[in-house]
């Protein structure tokens, strides 16, 4: 009897290892048709999941509160599975150069409690090699158990895109690939139980983990294009959103729009390439530079935000400005490697008072990685500045002349708002009073 065949007559179990923004749903979905266990070593996060609270906002309470998955923190639990996906992250270090710690540390964990007969699927962002070169190495001396005689691997990034509504699990083709023929074909199989949109089978595991890698670098050359544009047009005086919306009226315009590029993926992902490329003595050209101008789009802003306000004859040192909005991106409540933070830096270098706004972000971890208090908007008054770093939902609903109550009410001062996501209306904003400046 297959692995498949097993699974959907609950003959044995499949085990999610991570339950982060990609592994949860992915937990969720196949919880529809099979028997699910969710490790994570995070104790806290599965008391909150227990408790049918969705930390993650990805699936929404009620859908992990019907759920059937078994959440648990003791990694002996997943002796019961016959398919393990791994999903853990994969960052950088301070140096851009890949963090593989955490995924070498689920290796272990998967290792020690591996059994015969059994398939483990990676779905970490990883470099081409990393699956048979590092994770496979690490199963078998910590098993004891041999690749294609006791178990197999496979290896299926994940594509889903955090606060995404409209592209989830079922409806993204997916991935897959298998360290032999025999495991790839139970890989597919499995993964088209859930994944409606079909699979998409490579003939490598290198493949299908470097179809990952360029996947997010096309779209970070892409914006850093569009960035590019943006601090050339500044220059010259003319509205990057303008220009914008007059290309996107040709048929094969690409529709991408400057901004910040943060979060675990776009903003990380490059980086394992232009790891590899190194290590192969090759210096990424066109990835590398879009990195470059990505990275460096928070001082752009915040040098606007310091440019606009003293055109406005604001005092600098001393200044008030509200930010709203810390996470990565819009309705999505993941902090990690947000770009808003090397804003409120660098405007705190010229003395500026920064409060924030986010109702999505969870206040104890702005605290906990970045030691930012996020407030509420009632707690906020007497600015100079309003910056909309984030698209949120909540912050669109607000009409835009009720942020003239934020501002300081003297004579004479003038209301600036920065609009990096540009979802003020310009006219609208500059027949309310505000000096407006949008990306």
């Amino acid at each position: 009897m297959t692995i498949y065949d097993q699974l959907i007559n609950r003959e044995s179990k499949l085990v999610v290892v991570g339950l982060g923004y990609v592994g949860l749903p992915i937990a969720i979905e196949f919880a529809k048709y099979v028997e699910v266990i969710g490790f994570d070593i995070s104790k806290s996060k599965i008391t909150s999941f227990k408790k049918g609270i969705d930390i993650t906002q990805e699936v929404g309470n009620e859908v992990l509160h019907n759920s059937t998955i078994y959440f648990t923190d003791n990694e002996q639990y997943i002796r019961e599975g016959s398919f393990i996906i791994v999903a853990v992250p994969t960052p950088i270090y301070s140096d851009k150069t890949p963090d593989l710690s955490l995924l070498r540390a689920a290796c272990e964990v998967v290792g020690r409690n591996l059994t015969k007969n059994t398939i483990v699927v990676f779905e970490s962002t990883v470099y081409p090699g990393v699956t048979e070169e590092i994770c496979i190495p690490i199963l078998e001396n910590v098993s004891g158990l041999k690749v294609g005689r006791d178990f197999g691997v496979g290896y299926s990034p994940e594509r889903i895109n955090p606060g995404d509504r409209e592209h989830r699990v079922h409806n993204i083709v997916k991935i897959v690939s298998g360290i032999d023929s025999d495991t790839l074909q139970e890989v597919a199989k499995t993964y088209e139980l859930v994944v409606k949109a079909g699979v998409y089978k490579t003939s490598s595991i290198k493949v299908a983990e470097a179809t990952k890698l360029a996947e997010n670098a096309q779209r970070d050359i892409n914006i850093a294009f569009m960035n590019e544009l943006a601090v050339v047009f500044e220059k010259i005086g003319i509205s990057t959103y303008e220009v914008v919306k007059a290309m996107n009226t040709k048929w094969n315009a690409l529709k991408f729009t400057p901004g910040l590029v943060g979060g675990h993926c776009i903003g990380v992902d490059p980086y394992y390439f232009i790891y590899q490329a190194s290590c192969m003595n090759y210096q990424s050209q066109i990835i590398g530079a879009g990195r470059k101008i990505n990275d460096g789009m928070s001082q752009f802003v915040g040098e606007m935000i310091i440019k606009n306000m003293i055109k406005a004859n604001k005092r600098i040192n001393g200044a008030k400005v509200w930010i709203l909005g810390l996470t990565f991106k819009e309705n999505c409540p993941d902090i990690r490697n947000t770009k808003v933070v090397d804003i409120i830096e660098y405007l705190q270098e010229y003395g500026v008072e920064v409060v924030v706004t986010d109702p999505m972000a969870d206040i104890n971890e702005a605290m906990q990685e970045y030691g930012i208090k996020l407030v509420d908007s009632h707690e906020v008054d007497e600015v100079d500045c309003i910056v909309f770093a984030v698209a949120h939902q909540a912050f669109k609903k607000i009409a835009i002349e009720l942020f003239k109550a934020y501002f300081k009410n003297e004579q004479d001062e003038e209301m600036v708002i920065i609009d990096i996501k540009n979802i003020i209306n310009k006219e609208e904003a500059q027949e309310c009073g505000y000096s407006y400046w949008g990306l």
